[in-house]
């Protein structure tokens, strides 16, 4: 039995021919892949033009990108720029004939560090006022010449003339050592201390000298002129001395206007009428 239905199998199969097996993807399987080739098409294409759409707008080019530029020197960059972060650089300049701006919502801060990368020198500007923190501080002209100096022991003014415009002078709180002080032409000098004494030394002298003007020396107590190993010598072609003490007047005398001038042994001075010999020793109770 077995064998005849293997010879029935092998004559059914020489009769049909030999059968073909067919190999792909068919039916939906076939479709997502078209679709995901699709897509990835598209994905393609928008990214390219993304690329090129952001390089053109940055203004990508062999040179550099947008305002910046590569050259042999470092980079050259054009127009207003941004740093939301520290910029390092060796040198910062701007082009030829230009001016160069550094603009901060706050301030700008300029540091200079040693080799422990410690600030040596700081420079703040802020919205209140300029900082400036070194050991010592110098401003110079074109030529090399000092104009002013500051640092912890002194500071040194260079120029030939330092002016005040304040409309309240300047103010020492303490000393001050200068070869000259004048004023303006056509301004008046003042020199005053409102609640301590003023001092002038010099070792070889003081001159006060007033070409168009008056001199006048004021004060609420006592007004001393002393010389140790001098004289003094008021040189004018009139001394008026209007507020000095007058002695006792005789009836007689009433209408007279010429007087002596007279001096205590203590140095105050008065006035005696004057007659035909010296009334000064009539009226030395004044001196007492």
């Amino acid at each position: 039995m077995p064998q005849e239905q293997y010879a029935h199998r092998s004559a059914m199969q020489s009769s049909e021919g030999p059968q073909v097996y067919k190999v792909g993807i068919y039916g939906w399987r076939k479709r997502c892949l078209y679709f995901f080739v699709l897509l990835l098409m598209i994905l393609i294409l928008v990214n390219l033009a993304m690329t090129i759409w952001i390089l053109k707008v940055m203004n990508f080019t062999i040179d550099g990108m947008g305002n910046l530029r590569i050259t042999e020197k470092g980079l050259k960059l054009e127009g207003d720029s941004e740093f939301l972060k520290p910029l390092y650089a060796k040198e910062i300049r701007s082009r030829p004939g230009n001016p160069l701006y550094f603009q901060s919502a706050r301030n700008v801060t300029v540091n200079i560090l040693n080799e422990k990368t410690k600030v040596l020198t700081r420079l703040v500007t802020g919205p209140q006022a300029v900082e400036a923190h070194s050991q010592k501080f110098e401003v110079k002209s074109l030529s090399g010449k000092l104009l002013f100096s500051a640092d912890d022991n002194e500071v040194v003014v260079g120029a030939e003339r330092l002016r005040v415009l304040g409309a309240e002078g300047t103010v020492f709180p303490k000393s001050i050592e200068t070869p000259s002080v004048r004023a303006d032409p056509f301004k008046e000098l003042r020199l005053e201390s409102p609640t301590r004494s003023l001092v002038m030394e010099a070792p070889k002298g003081i001159e006060i000298n007033a070409e168009a003007g008056n001199v006048e020396a004021t004060c609420r107590t006592e007004l001393r002129l002393e010389s140790k190993d001098g004289e003094i010598t008021l040189n004018a072609a009139n001394i008026k001395l209007p507020r000095l003490p007058l002695a006792s007047q005789s009836s007689t005398g009433s209408r007279q206007k010429i007087y002596e001038l007279c001096v205590c042994s203590n140095g105050r001075l008065f006035l005696s009428q004057a007659g035909a010999s010296s009334t000064c020793q009539i009226n030395t109770s004044i001196c007492s």
